[in-house]
C-alpha cells in the first residue's frame, strides 16, 4: 500500500542527521506494517498530480499556521478536499489535524490560552489515557460538520477527530520522541511567548513514556480501513 506523505514542513537542521525529516518520522513510526511511502514536498510548493497520486495520505506538522497566507495553504486544502471526495483514507498530525478540520469547514485559532509543549495526557475513544509529545498553540476550535470527537484533554478540546472512514487527524505528535522535544526546547527557547516554566517541563520530561505504538498501530489501522471505534 502506498501512502502518500504531504510535507508541510521540515524539522530542524540539528535533527536531520539524528531523526530524518517529517517524513522520515512518519515512516520509522509506521515501520512495519507494509507500507510502501512516497513525499511531496507541499510546503515548498511539490504537490501530487491528484488524490489518486497514493492509496492513503498522511499530512505532516508544520511551523506554519493553517490560516496565514502561504502559498501552499490554497492548493493543499483544494487536494485535501478532492482526497476526501475520493473517500481515501487521511491522517493528519498537528498542522495536518488544523488543515485537513479548515479545509473541510471547522475552525482553527491561536488558542488564547498558550501552548501544549512536551509530554501531554489525553483521553481517546479507543484506548482511554493515552500519553504523546505535542507542540502547538493553535487549535480547531470548532470541528466540522459530521467529524466525531476521538480524544480531549482540558487544554485542548479537539485532540484528535475522526471523519468516519475519510480522515483520522490527531493534534499531538506520535512521531516525536524525547530527541526531537529536546531539540526543539533548546531551539525555542526565549523565543516568541514560550514560557519558562513550560519549557522546563518539556525537557523534564523529554524521556517520559508515550504511547506513540499504539496510536501507530491505530493510524496503519485507519490507513488499511479496519480501525474501529464507537464514539
Amino acid at each position: 500500500m502506498l501512502i502518500g506523505i504531504l510535507q508541510c514542513g521540515h524539522a530542524l537542521d540539528s535533527l536531520l542527521e539524528q531523526t530524518g525529516d517529517y517524513d522520515q518520522m512518519f515512516a520509522d513510526l509506521l515501520d512495519g506494517h507494509g507500507f510502501t511511502f512516497k513525499t511531496w514536498d507541499v510546503v515548498d510548493m511539490d504537490f501530487p498530480d491528484d488524490g489518486s497520486s497514493a492509496d492513503g495520505w498522511i499530512i505532516t506538522g508544520s511551523k506554519h499556521g493553517v490560516y496565514e497566507d502561504h502559498a501552499f495553504i490554497p492548493p493543499l486544502e483544494s487536494l485535501i478536499r478532492d482526497i476526501h471526495d475520493r473517500g481515501s483514507p487521511m491522517v493528519g498530525i498537528c498542522f495536518g489535524h488544523q488543515i485537513i478540520a479548515q479545509a473541510l469547514g471547522g475552525t482553527v485559532q491561536k488558542f488564547d490560552g498558550g501552548w501544549a509543549v512536551g509530554h501531554q495526557t489525553y483521553d481517546f475513544a479507543n484506548r482511554g489515557t493515552t500519553h504523546l509529545n505535542a507542540w502547538h498553540q493553535d487549535q480547531v476550535l470548532q470541528a466540522p460538520k459530521g467529524a466525531k470527537v476521538l480524544a480531549s484533554n482540558d487544554f485542548c478540546a479537539n485532540a484528535a477527530l475522526l471523519y468516519g472512514d475519510r480522515a483520522l487527524t490527531i493534534q499531538a505528535h506520535p512521531e516525536f520522541g524525547g530527541t526531537v522535544v529536546s531539540e526543539l526546547v533548546s531551539n525555542r527557547r526565549g523565543t516568541a511567548d514560550y514560557p519558562d516554566d513550560l519549557m522546563d517541563r518539556a525537557l523534564a520530561q523529554k524521556n517520559a513514556a508515550t504511547d506513540a505504538q499504539s496510536i501507530a498501530q491505530d493510524m496503519a489501522a485507519f490507513l488499511k480501513g479496519t480501525f474501529e471505534v464507537a464514539i
